[in-house]
């Protein structure tokens, strides 16, 4: 992989457009869709239509995406197919546009003496490269990209008019350089000097309106925003790690329960995308090799009519949580759950009870009905926005967050019709647990008083959200959430994943449309890989040894490296994301993110055993 190449799985989460990227010489910003060199084959259509049913329906109900046009779902661009000796890829602007020189000034005599570095512009560099910055007596310098720009909450970027910061109105063209005091990043310890005699401490940068209104520039998109926008503009680290949060809608494929040309069909469903009629079918046929070659023997009207009730059903699924399916299929109790064939969405088997209860661990498993054995899956995470400053709270039914697209998240382009998404294949096993047993346990008084300390977290938590903060995903989800973490840690351990490479879909969801009880619990641990790296059945092989994986998990939880100030924290008001935690810490419960669906927030391992402070809340004796 060369120096500025990225994962395909990168530019739909950690590099997406709108990111800032550093390259051994400069900082770019990723390019908005209208820059991503998508000609001939350089990229392959995904086919998932609950993804495309949703993101469609949100787009044209926020009026970014025309009623007559159908979404799509592409892969990024590969720079494997060259086009005349330049490999495909996406491109990036210079970003910020500010250097300062790597030569530190000849003036900086004494001890006690700044360091002080000369602040240039992009176009003040020398013309070939532009890596250097010439000084008036002819020497020349390396140049790094300021490390400070501005942005405001709606995601727009821009770079600090550092003059104007500096002098206000009064005009000024002497130079400019950036002075630091001692070894320490504080900003109290790094000032803006001008040659006129004028200087600005870091420090004053984060009063409010200190760094002046918004201008609505979008540098990944090479515009500014037609809405405006007249916010209040904030300090940004380039590299600090609140620049970029993706928004991702994420599901997992479930299997198509037909004939074989419904299953062709669903295949190339994305290719299928602006078919309307059977005439439609005969000119994909006559214009898309794939097509032809997958579905010229099948009639035009039986296609359209497999068609529509692919479409038919991803509309009803476009209006409900996405896990619903997911769980119901995984829930069925059927000893076979799809094909078993390399090319299926799906495969799992449900195992009987004697082949994972094992009865010599001598742990309670009546909470728990079924274990499902998943032996092939298919995950697709679409990109659809991105927030700045803080990541857009997550609901735990898996549907689109609450900052949407166009109105506090930033836009990936403007007006494309496709959004960028990437197929992982992997395995896993999913926990089906007895909904009345978890209804039977939080009427006790011990978790019934620990329910109403996490709603009283819960409340306070989101009074940081002036109201949009997705609802309380109750008691029993933390309850899951609780025990996937456990496992997943044990799990870590014991199949030979890393424990950054498994994922988790916790469900704990409610049949009626306006909330109420929850009636389907239910936990999916799994890991997804490009290609069939996730498929390699280590996972799936511990589901005989899960009895003895969930008591060596629970029993590691009952006393914490950080008790007795973990057992003893409440969800109370506490400052940030700790109000949604009860005993839960980086010692016990907390996991990297990558693989938490809720940003380790709602955890509580009193929920699960006895801890110091609490031994009435507990599911598990």
């Amino acid at each position: 992989m060369t120096k500025n190449a990225q994962r395909l799985s990168q530019l739909i989460s950690t590099f997406g457009p709108g990111a800032m990227i550093d390259l051994p010489t400069r900082s770019v910003v990723v390019g908005g869709l209208e820059q991503w060199d998508m000609k001939g084959n350089a990229f392959t259509m995904i086919p998932e239509p609950r993804v495309t049913m949703r993101l469609e329906q949100i787009l044209k109900q926020q009026g970014r995406l025309a009623q007559s046009v159908n979404l799509t779902l592409r892969t990024p661009p590969t720079s494997g197919d060259a086009r005349d000796g330049i490999p495909r890829g996406v491109a990036a602007p210079i970003f910020p546009t500010w250097f300062i020189c790597e030569q530190v000034d000849t003036d900086t005599t004494g001890g006690n003496a700044p360091r002080r570095r000369r602040l240039v512009r992009w176009q003040d560099l020398d013309s070939k490269g532009r890596r250097r910055f010439q000084f008036d007596d002819g020497r020349k310098s390396d140049v790094t990209p300021i490390r400070f720009v501005c942005a405001c909450d709606k995601g727009h970027l821009q770079d600090i008019d550092w003059r104007w910061v500096v002098h206000g109105s009064t005009p000024c063209q002497e130079p400019m350089w950036v002075e630091e005091k001692g070894t320490s990043a504080d900003p109290a310890d790094t000032s803006i000097a001008c040659g006129c005699g004028r200087r600005l401490s870091l420090r004053d940068t984060f009063q409010v309106g200190r760094l002046g209104k918004c201008r609505g520039e979008r540098p990944w998109l090479l515009d500014r925003d037609p809405d405006s926008c007249g916010d209040n503009l904030k300090l940004l680290i380039r590299t600090a790690t609140n620049t970029y949060f993706p928004q991702v809608y994420t599901v997992i494929s479930l299997p198509t329960e037909e004939d074989e040309l419904s299953k062709l069909v669903d295949e190339l469903s994305g290719d299928l995308a602006g078919v309307q009629s059977a005439p439609d079918v005969a000119q994909a046929k006559r214009f898309n090799p794939k097509v032809s070659a997958s579905l010229g023997p099948y009639a035009d009207g039986d296609i359209f009519d497999r068609l529509q009730r692919i479409r038919e059903g991803a509309r009803t699924d476009a209006s409900r949580s996405p896990k619903l399916s997911e769980f119901d299929t995984f829930a069925s109790g059927r000893p076979e759950i799809g094909a078993n064939h390399p090319t299926a969405k799906l495969y799992a088997q449900t195992l009987p009870r004697d082949a994972w209860a094992d009865p010599d661990t001598q742990i309670d498993l009546s909470g728990i009905k079924n274990l499902v054995a998943v032996h092939r899956l298919r995950e697709v995470s679409c990109l659809y926005g991105f927030t700045r400053f803080e990541a857009a709270p997550t609901a735990a039914d898996g549907d689109i967050e609450d900052i949407q697209l166009s109105v506090h998240g930033a836009p990936l382009s403007r007006d494309a019709d496709w959004l960028p998404a990437i197929e992982q294949f992997g395995e896993g096993i999913f926990i089906h647990f007895d909904e009345a047993s978890i209804g039977q346990w939080l009427r006790n008084e011990g978790p019934a008083l620990r329910n109403r300390k996490l709603l009283a977290g819960y409340y306070h938590w989101q009074q940081r959200f002036n109201g949009k903060a997705p609802p309380y995903p109750g008691t029993p989800y933390v309850l899951l959430h609780s025990i996937s973490h456990a496992l997943m840690a044990e799990i870590a351990l014991d199949c030979g994943y890393p424990a950054s490479s498994l994922k988790e879909r916790v469900y704990a969801l409610s049949s009626s449309r306006d909330g109420g009880d929850i009636d389907r619990c239910g936990i999916l641990i799994y890991t997804a890989s490009a290609g069939a790296q996730g498929t390699l059945g280590g996972l799936v092989a511990t589901a005989p040894r899960f009895a003895n994986i969930l008591k060596c998990a629970l029993d590691r939880l009952r006393i914490c490296s950080n008790d007795p100030v973990c057992a003893d924290h409440e969800p109370d008001e506490r400052s940030g994301d700790r109000a949604t935690h009860g005993a839960a810490c980086h010692g016990c419960l907390l996991i990297a993110e990558t693989s938490c669906e809720m940003r380790n927030l709602f955890l509580d391992r009193s929920l699960l055993i006895p801890t110091m402070a609490d031994d009435s809340s507990c599911f598990f004796e």
